[in-house]
């Protein structure tokens, strides 16, 4: 396996306020036993727009990586401080790393017309953002424009969809700030933004996810429907939120694929040095208090008995049954 890391933009390109040195990226998973062209596929992991989670990068792209494709983790902005609105920013990552990804196709080993993207939760949001307006994304680079940044098909796990009743209310603070307009918060409501050329998506969630209403997929899969776009929408009865791929190895306690929090590392030693970005007083002392105090209120976590049955088992399957989904048309 061929693995590196490939930043999405030249510094003068990048600009977001709150970076603190960090800069989005994507880091590959590449088969090097041939030189046959394979499908590809970019993750966005989630973490509510102000961190991304480990254990929604590097394991579904691992579990992908063995079904034969070419995979790539994307660390788009985020910002744990929510204190400098994201706005745009995120999905402008996701599109440039498309276009990346095509313009390197025969480098990587790729066929540029079948590459999907793949978000969880948050990360979902910026997978479904540019699926239903990559058409508004233009690239500054002139030669990275002039290539599709629209993805060949989507895979939306437990995605923050809407900005309305069923919102993921810190997700949508973290990227249009306390104080958005209704213009930000209609274009940021994908069920509202679907349209004929919005691309092949796959859905999944659990009935009881805590965090992210179901109603969020209901809401894009009607969507989709009515615009006649393809889909596939799994509903499972149990699973909560933020479950990945369900497997054993990851109820085992997997670790791994640390490198998708550069940036909140990066924003924490300037917020326990007090050199944060606009942040006011209050979001400061629960940022401390969460990440320096000495108090840990996290309950432990039972260990994980290789013997017993997988409770999550028919969520597991969403892998499988993605998988069946996107070959029959990729």
């Amino acid at each position: 396996m061929k693995e590196f890391r490939l930043d999405l933009w030249k510094p003068q390109e990048y600009t977001y306020e709150a970076a603190y040195g960090f800069m989005p990226n994507i880091h590959a998973y590449l088969h090097d036993e041939d030189d046959s062209p394979r499908k590809c596929m970019i993750i966005a992991p989630g973490g509510g727009y102000c961190m991304l989670a480990a254990h929604e990068g590097e394991l579904p792209a691992m579990e992908y990586y063995r079904m034969g494709l070419n995979v790539f983790v994307l660390t788009y902005t985020n910002d744990i401080t929510m204190c400098v609105p994201l706005k745009r920013q995120p999905m402008e990552d996701i599109s440039r790393a498309v276009r990346l990804v095509r313009k390197n196709a025969t480098g990587y080993n790729i066929h540029a017309d079948k590459l999907l993207i793949c978000g969880f939760s948050a990360g979902g949001h910026v997978c479904a953002s540019l699926c239903t307006h990559f058409d508004d994304i233009t690239d500054p680079d002139p030669e990275l424009n002039a290539i599709s940044n629209r993805p060949d098909g989507a895979i939306l796990c437990y995605p923050v969809i809407t900005s309305g009743k069923y919102t993921h209310i810190y997700s949508m603070q973290a990227l249009l700030g306390y104080e958005p307009t209704e213009e930000e918060l209609e274009y940021f409501s994908l069920e509202k933004q679907v349209s004929e050329n919005t691309p092949p998506c796959f859905l999944w969630q659990a009935a009881d996810d805590f965090a992210v209403p179901v109603e969020n997929t209901y809401l894009f899969a009607d969507a989709l429907r009515e615009k006649r776009v393809p889909y596939a929408h799994y509903v499972f009865p149990r699973g909560g939120h933020g479950l990945s791929v369900a497997s054993d190895e990851m109820f085992a306690g997997w670790h791994g694929g640390e490198y998708v929090s550069e940036q909140l590392e990066r924003a924490l030693e300037h917020i326990k040095a007090g050199t944060e970005v606009n942040m006011n007083e209050k979001r400061h002392a629960e940022l401390m208090k969460q990440f320096f105090s000495d108090e840990d209120s996290t309950p432990p976590t039972p260990p994980f008995d290789p013997s017993a049955p997988n409770p999550f088992e028919d969520v597991h399957s969403w892998l499988m049954l993605s998988r069946i989904w996107f070959e029959r048309f990729l």
